[in-house]
């Protein structure tokens, strides 16, 4: 994600703004090492790492670290405290956030209510602000946030009716992405809430082995072509295409323990090293050697701070 960089007018949190019909974007840059640098989000807060390393710390006594090819989404009126312990006037820190009118987010969830309601075990389609997301994001989300980027930046007759669009994706992703992990904490409570949740179930507990979407379709009392239908509808995205983001979610938690790459790799069904490379590489923007090497480098540097 490039752009031309202006002069900054501070070195904690420079920012320069672009509003939009109903949100607005801001890009954050810090150039000096900081503690504890609050934010109060007025309306929902979507934010987007795009260089260097924060730690963010909320309620109850959260905390974590926003790395590129992350979100961070603030509910209305949530608080953090930042720490920028990497930003320097050579290589600042930097940000993007896109703050957006709770009307829209409303709007949002009641078109998906309408055109793809959930099984009526789930609850309905609505923002959780008790829900925090933090999570890596995809190689797609990643590419319409710098689409974001450009239009906003840009003076164009179509620039509102592109930056709505932009926005509505957005949500519709984030959204999807909060309900995703909901249903997947309901389907681990109680494995048996409905056929899709007992499919979702059994994926779960054989990431490892190859699909069998016959299996799957017998678990979950389902036709072949509903199952689909009702996967990707709750989802987001296809049987296959979860598993290979749920291995990738349990290879990044490994990896962060210090388990080797190979064990790592075949663990979770895997053939060779080099297609689990690539595939990690896709989701994370980094080979697992190089996001395990990073991974040491900053847990060492926490030690010495």
């Amino acid at each position: 994600m490039t752009r031309g960089r202006q002069q900054p007018r501070e070195l904690i949190e420079n920012r320069i703004s672009f509003a939009g019909p109903s949100s607005e974007l801001s890009i954050y840059d810090t150039y000096l090492p900081a503690e504890k640098v609050g934010l109060t989000a007025g309306e929902l807060l979507y934010a987007g790492m795009i260089n260097g390393r924060k730690t963010i710390y909320g309620a109850q006594g959260f905390e974590a670290d926003l790395l590129p090819h992350e979100t961070f989404v603030m509910a209305p009126g949530q608080h953090i405290e930042i720490d920028f312990p990497e930003a320097s006037l050579e290589c600042p820190t930097t940000c993007l956030t896109i703050e957006i009118a709770r009307e829209r987010v409303d709007e949002i969830c009641s078109r998906l209510n309408a055109d793809a309601p959930l099984q009526r075990e789930f609850e309905e389609w609505r923002f959780h602000p008790e829900s925090l997301i933090h999570t890596p994001h995809s190689a797609a989300t990643q590419a319409l946030l710098q689409r974001l980027v450009a239009t906003f930046t840009e003076q164009s007759h179509d620039r509102d009716l592109l930056i709505d669009l932009g926005i509505d994706e957005l949500l519709v992703r984030m959204l999807r992405t909060q309900t995703r992990g909901l249903l997947l904490s309901t389907c681990a409570q109680n494995p048996e809430i409905n056929g899709l949740g007992a499919a979702l179930h059994h994926m779960q507990q054989h990431l490892a082995q190859s699909l069998d979407i016959d299996e799957l379709c017998k678990i979950a009392c389902m036709s072949r072509s509903r199952f689909f239908s009702e996967f990707k509808k709750h989802m987001g995205c296809t049987p296959q295409q979860f598993q290979q983001q749920q291995r990738m979610a349990v290879a990044r938690e490994r990896l962060q323990k210090g388990e080797s790459i190979s064990r790592v790799c075949f663990d979770l069904g895997y053939r060779n090293l080099s297609h689990f490379s690539r595939r990690f590489q896709m989701q994370f923007g980094s080979s697992p050697k190089q996001f395990q090497h990073n991974h040491t480098e900053k847990q060492a540097a926490d030690k010495t701070d």
